[in-house]
């Protein structure tokens, strides 16, 4: 499957997960909410725990692979507020979500995440 059409996927799954997170840490206005959601679902914080979990051997061979994939696919769009590199990594982040979530492994899915959550508390 094309790697952009997996993180098309992830990005709405992993958006999911962080607002439920975050509606139950107490964030009640939409404002805040916002606010508090993009350091999590940003293109530079997604690249930030794609690279976390590379350096700590989080993930699996199967989803190195999906990431290289995803990371080295050939993309004409160009973001505005970040960097190519940045913008890749992000994209390979959420292709292993979306992935996942197409190999029904939802288990998978919730403790990538819950560690991305956890840790970001720390």
């Amino acid at each position: 499957m094309n790697p952009l059409t997996l993180a098309y996927l992830g990005d709405a799954i992993y958006e999911l997960y962080v607002r439920k997170f975050l509606i139950s840490k107490g964030f009640v206005y939409v404002k805040d909410l916002q606010e508090e959601a993009i350091k999590y679902v940003s293109a530079k914080a997604q690249a930030k725990y794609l690279n976390d979990c590379l350096d700590r051997n989080i993930f699996t061979e199967e989803e190195i692979s999906v990431m290289k994939r995803a990371r080295n696919y050939k993309n004409t769009h160009h973001p505005k507020n970040c960097d190519v590199i940045t913008y890749k990594y992000a994209t390979a982040f959420e292709a292993i979500i979306g992935y996942l979530d197409l190999m029904g492994k939802k288990d998978r899915i919730e403790k990538l995440i819950a560690f991305i959550l956890e840790d970001k508390l720390c």
